[in-house]
């Protein structure tokens, strides 16, 4: 930061805090309804994981054709 004093770093900064608030808020809407506890939302993250998994290593078999 010192090598660059031209840069407004509190401008940076207040505008990361309100992009992380306005994520925060975001995702606080999408979830206020959500019935999922934490451990299926576990559950289905292992899913979804496993399965782009399995995706990448059957492309990377195939030479990386779709």
């Amino acid at each position: 930061m010192r090598k660059h004093p031209e840069i407004k770093w509190s401008e940076i900064a207040r505008k990361a805090m309100w992009e992380y608030a306005s994520r925060l808020e975001l995702m606080e809407r999408l979830t206020s309804e959500s019935r999922l506890s934490e451990k299926d939302v576990l559950e289905l993250d292992k899913k979804v994981k496993a399965g782009i998994a399995k995706k990448y290593r059957e492309l990377k078999a195939q030479g990386g054709k779709q």
